[in-house]
């Protein structure tokens, strides 16, 4: 099984967009206050238990508890904040992403399996 690793740092978002050069990140930005996000949550575990595309790397940041990280994110891949949303990252930009109740294993599953 795959896990999502914490970014809570602007060091820890950097060092995951510079590996994205090497292995493509899905970045899942979170909120714990969220019933919507809690559901998206719970999505992206099941994906994670199912069958996640293994040359993927999986990072987390909770929006709410890291918000100069989930800010920062934003800015960087040119993406307007949303929460919940995954973004997927490739060479250290934003190739894919996507929000709120769109964000579900299947989907997921489909998106991730055609890199």
């Amino acid at each position: 099984m795959a896990t999502m690793k914490k970014l809570s740092t602007i060091e820890h978002l950097d060092g995951a967009l510079i590996a994205s050069a090497g292995k493509p990140l899905l970045l899942f930005k979170h909120s714990t206050r969220c019933p919507i996000s809690a559901r998206a949550h719970y999505e992206m575990e099941a994906y994670l238990q199912e069958a996640p595309v293994s040359n993927v790397e999986y990072g987390i940041i909770y929006v709410v508890e890291d918000r100069p990280v989930s800010n920062e994110a934003a800015a960087r891949l040119n993406v307007k904040h949303e929460s919940p949303q995954v973004i997927l990252v490739k060479d250290g930009k934003a190739v894919w992403d996507t929000s709120h109740g769109s964000i579900t294993s299947v989907r997921l599953q489909e998106e991730l399996g055609r890199i």
